[in-house]
């Protein structure tokens, strides 16, 4: 990769940056305020997603059961695509589209959210999680991108939309997004005075 296209990489990456921060904070602070609220009250976090996004669902669900920036007690939060048998179990007896919402019905109890992340906003087993987390009375949250805001952002009580179509610039806006969150809550939670 030259120089020059490096640096416009890099432009563009932080004008989604930029345009993410200032389209998406009141949806990043409501996201904080429910997170805040589910697990004040014992209630635990799931996350998934697909490829790209079911490595960022297993990111998130450690710093939030090890530790972000504090030393501090672990936060109930997992990430339902770490369990090849149940996945592969599910999609060679069931569906693929049914390997996230058979562990919300398995799992998840009235109270605790769902957080569902697809840059596409188009895939079938995160549609179907959150139907399920819906019909059970779960908080859902989504992250998607410009291509979910008409498919996936309906389906969900909350959603942060990166106000881009560009997959990587969209992950990477997740990323940022979510260690925002997770410092939030850190700081809200265990942070001495």
């Amino acid at each position: 990769m030259s120089p020059s296209k490096l640096e416009e990489e890099l432009k563009i990456h932080s004008h989604v940056m930029d345009l993410t921060v200032e389209k998406c904070l009141p949806d990043v602070l409501a996201i904080t305020e429910r997170l805040l609220d589910c697990f004040r009250k014992g209630n635990k976090l799931m996350l998934c997603g697909n490829g790209g996004s079911a490595a960022d669902s297993q990111h998130m669900a450690a710093e939030f059961v090890n530790r972000f920036r504090l030393d501090r007690a672990a936060l109930p939060a997992l990430a339902l695509t770490v369990d090849t048998s149940i996945l592969t179990a599910i999609g060679n007896d069931s569906s693929y589209e049914f390997t996230f919402s058979r562990q919300v019905e398995a799992l998840s109890k009235p109270g605790d959210v769902l957080a569902v992340i697809s840059t596409s906003g188009g895939s079938p087993n995160i549609f179907k999680a959150l139907q399920v987390a819906r019909a059970r009375s779960l908080t859902t949250i989504g992250f998607t991108g410009e291509k979910g805001r008409q498919t996936m952002a309906p389906l969900c009580d909350l959603c942060l939309v990166v106000p881009s179509a560009d997959t990587p610039r969209v992950q990477e806006a997740h990323e940022f997004v979510w260690h925002a969150i997770c410092g939030m809550v850190e700081q809200a939670l265990f942070a001495k005075d």
